[in-house]
């Protein structure tokens, strides 16, 4: 047996993909609604008998090793070896070091580089300061252990020269943000390479599934020629705008408490989960971004937020707010007591149970911007008031929901004693005035001929969806099968192979036509089409089952039928123009049929 069919027979796909996607029963198998693009009604199904996934709205689908890779950007190496992982199963193909991916052999380094920053904190006498440091922050032990914070000298190239020595590239090096090439640098020689991360307290930076990605390094002694804080550059492997910290440890607890806690710091992460409370994440000091949020979805649609007091933390923390807002989470804003510490960190240390209160008060995000707003305004003095509407209406614009947007609105106009009307007129002022941009994927901006396609492909796929559900009906509706016009339209193959194997056999078996139709897709067209049959139409009776066929089919023949009327009438224009009487005779002919 092969190593990935073992994987598939060892690991659950429903189980695996409901880490990311909240699935419900639907008949045999599991919807919900897709992680790959914005949608309101569940499209996205998993089917553990087929040991496969599709989605009915993208057209995205396959196995568990594509849905990693799907999900989190892996190649198919990196998913293998990371469900094998999960599965207990020992790979039976080997690779050297050179046949590795650059992301696989980044991974490697950054371990093995916080490897080596935890043991020379633990280890090393140059470590004392670092560790006395850690103490007076208050990081306990078992802590400093679970994080593997670590510490690296002020030395130009030590890690540099360890990760060479073991067998690393120094291309590998540089790539991975850890090693730094002057100009004049010399591979052969090593010279003119050093360390980024010098004189510093080390933070893993982790990915959800915990490979670590990068680092953050702290100043130890202040230095005024570089920053406090280092982090990794951009690489293959991190991303800022795509990890969130402490998300690793985090996910399980948010899934169980329902609620995804955001700080700013690493400290603040890691000094509240000593504290007990374990569903707490960082965004590092940056906005949170979209990519983020699709990846907090995952665990949670409910947000709470801590932010620094001064500007620039709430400058970012806004700009964080909008992105979750648009994006559909639900958003309260912690607000620590004044002299109760500036952050989360202090606020642990100062009192734990204020910190605790704290989070469980949270206000929400509209309320607090409301009390930001109005706050010290005049409202009879109607610059004021609309400076109040110029801060909030913005706010309220980003609200993806019709009625608590209606809400907001009602609850503006209520308190500055307006019409309703008068804000979605002021409203569309600070839109711009610009007219909607058409999404070419959407129907708005495609053509006619689009979305005649769309509809014929759509309608087909949702016959076929029900012929292979309940095969009796192609019996009972073959005369009428028959009779359609299906070669314009996708599953052409299939609709061959079930009037060849029914004039064959005089019945449809779903597994011989599973076979006939195979291609070199990841998905067989069959396991789609059954997956999209139980989508469709796991609640309606088999009786019911006839009535949808025949309109099915009356809908496709109409479809097709405005597309020949259509083709026709470009051809008795061009027979009118070139006076061919005779030919003209016959397109209106079959023209006057059709109506």
């Amino acid at each position: 047996m092969s190593d990935t069919q073992l994987i598939k027979d060892k690991i659950d796909i429903a189980d695996f993909i409901s880490e990311y996607v909240q699935l419900k029963p639907s008949g045999v198998n599991q919807k919900g609604l897709c992680p790959f693009h914005q949608e309101k009604t569940p499209s996205f199904m998993v089917s553990r008998e087929r040991q496969s996934w599709h989605c009915f709205g993208c057209g995205k689908g396959g196995d568990i090793f594509t849905f990693l890779e799907e999900m989190e950007g892996m190649d198919f190496v990196e998913a293998l070896r990371m469900l094998a992982e999960r599965a207990g199963v020992e790979l039976t193909f080997r690779e050297n070091q050179g046949e590795r991916s650059q992301r696989d052999r980044l991974k490697q380094i950054n371990s093995e580089a916080a490897r080596f920053f935890h043991n020379f904190l633990l280890k090393m006498e140059q470590s004392r300061q670092a560790r006395e440091y850690l103490k007076e922050r208050g990081l306990k032990d078992e802590t400093i252990e679970e994080w593997r914070v670590g510490f690296v000298p002020n030395q130009w190239d030590l890690l540099t020269k360890y990760l060479l020595k073991k067998g690393h590239g120094i291309d590998d090096l540089v790539a991975s943000g850890l090693t730094i090439k002057r100009e004049n640098a010399d591979v052969a020689s090593g010279r003119g390479f050093f360390d980024r991360f010098r004189g510093r307290i080390m933070f893993p930076i982790w990915d959800v599934h915990g490979g670590v990605v990068g680092f953050t390094g702290r100043q130890l002694v202040p230095d005024e020629k570089s920053g406090k804080y280092v982090n990794t550059p951009q690489t293959a492997l991190y991303d800022k705008s795509r990890v969130v910290f402490g998300l690793n440890f985090a996910k399980q607890e948010i899934k169980k408490k329902d609620l995804i806690v955001m700080v700013e710091g690493q400290m603040d992460v890691i000094a509240t989960h000593q504290a007990g409370m374990k569903n707490v994440v960082a965004s590092s000091g940056t906005a949170l971004t979209e990519h983020q949020v699709a990846l907090l979805k995952r665990y949670s649609e409910n947000i709470s937020m801590a932010f620094d007091s001064d500007s620039a933390g709430e400058a970012a923390a806004k700009r964080g707010i909008g992105v979750a807002v648009s994006q559909g989470m639900h958003v309260k804003v912690i607000q620590i007591p004044e002299g109760a510490g500036k952050d989360p960190d202090e606020c642990v240390k100062i009192d734990r149970t204020v910190w605790f209160h704290a989070v469980e008060s949270a206000c929400d995000v509209m309320d607090w911007s409301f009390e930001r707003a109005f706050r010290g305004k005049n409202l009879f003095d109607p610059r004021q008031k609309q400076m109040v509407v110029d801060a909030l209406l913005p706010d309220v614009a980003l609200i993806p929901y019709a009625v608590e947007k209606d809400h907001w609105l009602r609850e503006l106009a209520a308190r500055i004693g307006v019409d309703v009307a008068v804000l979605r007129e002021d409203m569309a002022r600070l839109k711009g005035g610009k007219s909607e941009i058409r999404n070419p994927k959407s129907e708005k901006g495609k053509t006619e001929e689009h979305v005649r396609k769309d509809r014929m492909s759509l309608l087909t796929q949702r016959l076929f969806g029900l012929l292979l559900r309940y095969p009796q009906l192609i019996t009972d509706h073959w005369s009428l099968i028959t009779g359609l016009e299906l070669s314009t339209a996708p599953y052409v193959s299939l609709y061959e192979a079930i009037k060849k194997q029914y004039t064959d056999a005089g019945a449809i078996d779903v597994d011989a036509l599973r076979v006939s139709v195979a291609s070199n897709e990841k998905e067989n067209p069959i396991d789609v089409l059954l997956m999209k049959g139980e989508l469709d139409f796991s609640a309606i009776q088999e009786s019911d089952a006839k009535k949808e066929c025949e309109k099915l089919i009356e809908e496709i023949r109409k479809e097709w039928n405005k597309a020949r009327r259509k083709v026709l009438q470009a051809e008795i224009e061009r027979a009118e123009k070139g006076g061919d009487t005779s030919r003209l005779a016959i397109l209106i002919e079959e023209f006057q049929s059709l109506q």
